[in-house]
């Protein structure tokens, strides 16, 4: 298992973990991943932030909750990952 700031490898299948912004859509989950890299020549960290959509077939993730995506076959025209798992609800 290959472990790189919140990318967790096991497979050939990428995973990421992120939180849930909105779920206005149905079956449909946007989840906002959060990278954190070291510039190779300033040596600061640089975050970035990439929106996710997910699917989300039970409409089990909620606004605010941490979710794991994997990524799986193309669902629709902009999903391409799925909602595996709810790590953390939100309060």
């Amino acid at each position: 298992m290959k472990k790189e700031n919140n990318i967790v490898r096991t497979t050939r299948k990428k995973v990421f973990v992120g939180i849930v912004v909105s779920t206005k859509m149905p079956k449909t989950a946007v989840v906002e991943v959060e990278t954190k890299l070291l510039h190779p020549r300033y040596k600061k960290l640089v975050i970035s932030h990439k929106k996710y959509h997910a699917h989300d077939e039970q409409g089990v993730a909620n606004i605010g909750d941490k979710v794991r995506i994997v990524e799986t076959r193309p669902i629709s025209k902009t999903k391409f990952y799925r909602v595996e798992k709810v790590l953390l609800k939100a309060k």
